[in-house]
């Protein structure tokens, strides 16, 4: 995170002596990222971070594994709207695609997940429909339709839905960031970047569990680069009474985004909102259309050499691709090696638009996508022909 926040109780001095009130002494945490040479935090446990009385493996679930290559190479859309999911917000997503650089997962469910620690990478997970509590090491966000919750590895936590959330998450190899030509070389957003400091939402106070439930042993599946494993704690994880420090999850909510608008079409650049290791996010929102009165206010046909495009439409119009049979909840993949653009008699039917209402929330990776279980069988296998209707 780029700027500095001190949540719960600390001590004066950072690595001295911070007694609790039975006069024994919190157990100092340092998460930090790069070993040592990059952002961290100072937490502050009740009882040891350190203290497990059980390993076992844990079978990783199959609609997570069993990616293929996208061949024969075509464009791709999936229909999230017709995917079955079963169990929470962990174990019950659904892998639509990925690679060694990031893993795309779909989620739909009414069901608390259990204790999670991803210490792969960080994850962004974007909610789309319904609201949820996140809870964890760190304390407590709200997130609703439209939030990315962004979560640093390593970072103890669960989900607590309110109804039914549907969401899409993103799984990173490493760490995810804001885009780095948007802050200045100390960590402040510049005044050309799309949001600031002022639109992200930390956890405003520390989550402690209390009574017979914070003295109990508590599993946390944890998943690291050689599969899953259920780590049993000696006592309940969330006993942290205050940290502080420049890595924490945080949400950020797309409607938060401030569109960049040109007098002519702006290639999605503008449009990136996070970077993480050879993939970035952008975020498509309502803005007003491009202003020189002979415009082509849609994008124009493109072949990205270096990168596939997934591309997830969450709310709004999308006109390029109106009678596609792209529809709110689905996915689009334009693969590297294939020119994609407007549908036909899209251009001269939005010549004098002002305006757009499109929301959607696309990954670019730099290296290609593999097509997981999820997209497999939600796949509509008559978009490849769309454009030759």
């Amino acid at each position: 995170m780029p700027y500095y926040r001190a949540v719960g109780e600390i001590p004066r001095k950072r690595h001295t002596v911070f007694r609790r009130p039975d006069g024994g002494i919190y157990a100092e945490e340092l998460m930090g990222e790069e070993g040592f040479s990059s952002d961290s935090s100072l937490l502050y446990h009740r009882f040891l971070p350190t203290a497990i009385v059980k390993t076992e493996p844990v079978d990783v679930p199959p609609d997570l594994v069993g990616t293929t290559p996208n061949m024969p190479l075509a464009p791709r859309h999936f229909r999230t709207q017709e995917l079955t999911t079963n169990g929470d917000m962990v174990e019950g997503r659904r892998l639509l695609a990925g690679n060694g650089d990031v893993r795309i997962g779909f989620a739909r469910t009414d069901v608390p997940s259990g204790l999670y620690r991803n210490s792969v990478g960080d994850e962004t997970v974007y909610i789309q429909s319904g609201s949820v509590r996140f809870e964890s090491t760190y304390g407590v966000i709200e997130a609703g339709e439209g939030d990315y919750v962004t979560i640093p590895t390593g970072t103890i936590h669960r989900w607590v839905p309110h109804g039914t959330v549907t969401a899409l998450t993103i799984e990173a190899s490493g760490h995810i960031r804001p885009p780095k030509r948007y802050l200045s070389s100390y960590g402040q957003y510049l005044e050309h970047a799309p949001y600031c400091e002022r639109d992200l939402r930390g956890p405003s106070g520390p989550l402690v569990v209390e009574g017979e439930e914070a003295e109990t042993a508590t599993p946390v599946l944890v998943r690291t680069r050689g599969g899953l494993t259920r780590m049993t704690f000696a006592h309940h994880p969330f006993d942290v009474v205050g940290w502080d420090g420049y890595l924490y999850p945080y949400a950020f909510n797309i409607h938060d985004f401030e569109p960049i608008v040109k007098k002519t079409h702006a290639p999605p650049p503008v449009h990136q909102t996070f970077e993480g290791p050879n993939f970035v996010v952008c975020s498509f929102c309502p803005r007003p259309l491009d202003y020189h009165p002979e415009a082509v206010p849609i994008p124009y046909n493109h072949h990205n050499v270096d990168s596939d495009e997934f591309m997830y439409y969450v709310a709004g119009d999308y006109a390029a691709r109106a009678g596609s049979g792209i529809d709110i909840g689905s996915i689009s993949l334009h693969p590297a090696g294939f020119t994609h653009g407007p549908q036909p008699g899209a251009v001269e039917a939005s010549l004098g638009a002002r305006e757009t209402t499109e929301m959607a929330v696309m990954i670019d990776t730099f290296r290609p996508l593999d097509i997981g279980p999820a997209g497999r069988e939600s796949e509509d296998p008559n978009y490849a022909w769309t454009w030759a209707r």
